[in-house]
């Protein structure tokens, strides 16, 4: 199996655990945790500011002194509708309480804003759709660059059966402002029906990187560098979660030059 390819480990609980330290690189965390209602899940952001992404379901916590109820409730992911996520900056402590069943990302990166914890409600993000044809994706911007954070950026892809994504391949692992910034970026992926797969190619120019996985419900695939495209297969939808984050908070990316005629 590709070392960029992390497998769930269990069905509760804290089920994905990506840190710098494990990945091998400086900015990006990304956790996966599976709560059942009433559960209880603690932690202390510590240097890092948080996002925190219920995929499906909601939450109530406690950053600190502030409260947040009824964050989230999305049931159904695929009808892709837009949901709540929560904002957490660094040294504070954070309680998590599932008020259903709950699927949550927590995405992780250097902090230092000095920004107070926030609810990211539906009307903070905005909806898009790129590309076109078998190429057409949905977009929603869960933390881009134009809210406040210290270094995090996070989006969510919905990819129809049969399209592609990321695509033409593109990359931004050089620190080439505005050509291309440098970001590692995890995908976490869902599909639908479950029982399905997707496509993800991770190489580099030299291809001293070139890996094809074949990635199923629930998997996470890290992007240290190079392009990095994704592909459903007819019959599954596709939804990635994106955690990006570097040196500095921009998203400039290079496509690669032996695909970009496709889009001139």
């Amino acid at each position: 199996m590709s070392s960029l390819l992390v497998k769930p480990n269990g069905q509760q609980g804290t089920v994905i655990d990506i840190t710098p330290e494990n990945a091998g690189w400086s900015f990006v965390g990304f956790k996966l945790v599976k709560l059942r209602p009433g559960d209880i899940f603690k932690f202390q952001t510590e240097g890092r500011e948080y996002c925190l992404v219920p995929i499906t379901g909601a939450f109530d916590a406690s950053t600190n002194d502030i409260q947040f109820e009824g964050v989230g409730g999305r049931q159904n992911l695929f009808a892709q509708e837009l949901t709540e996520h929560l904002f957490v900056p660094e040294k504070t402590r954070v309680t998590i309480t599932a008020t259903s069943d709950l699927e949550l990302g927590i995405c992780s990166a250097p902090g230092g804003s000095g920004l107070p914890a926030r609810r990211i409600g539906r009307s903070d993000q905005a909806q898009s759709t790129r590309g076109q044809g078998t190429n057409t994706r949905y977009i929603h911007d869960i933390l881009p660059e134009t809210q406040p954070a210290n270094s995090l950026l996070v989006v969510e892809v919905f990819t129809p059966a049969g399209n592609w994504s990321s695509y033409p391949p593109h990359k931004h692992c050089i620190d080439n402002i505005p050509e291309e910034s440098a970001l590692e970026e995890t995908y976490y992926h869902r599909i639908n029906p479950p029982q399905g797969f997707a496509f993800q190619r991770v190489y580099t120019d030299d291809r001293s990187i070139d890996e094809t996985m074949a990635v199923e419900d629930g998997d996470c695939v890290k992007i240290p560098e190079g392009y990095h495209p994704v592909g459903a297969p007819h019959g599954y939808d596709n939804y990635y979660l994106n955690v990006m984050a570097g040196p500095k908070r921009v998203w400039h990316f290079k496509n690669d030059p032996e695909h970009e005629w496709m889009i001139r």
